[in-house]
């Protein structure tokens, strides 16, 4: 399992862990088609993480 904020980075969704905050604050992030606000939400396998147009399955 990962963390939601190292997932974004890892799938170059975003640069930088200040990225990360402010999309998630903005409710820019979804997890499954669901807005995302946790930073520390665990992922899963198969679990689908879209940032606007970019999205990245869990592997």
């Amino acid at each position: 399992m990962i963390r939601l904020g190292q997932f974004l980075k890892l799938a170059d969704l975003v640069e930088s862990g200040g990225d990360v905050k402010s999309l998630l604050v903005d409710g820019l992030v979804r997890v499954n088609d669901e807005i995302e606000t946790r930073r520390g939400r665990q992922l899963a396998r198969g679990d689908v993480v879209a940032v606007g147009e970019q999205s990245a399955r869990v592997g």
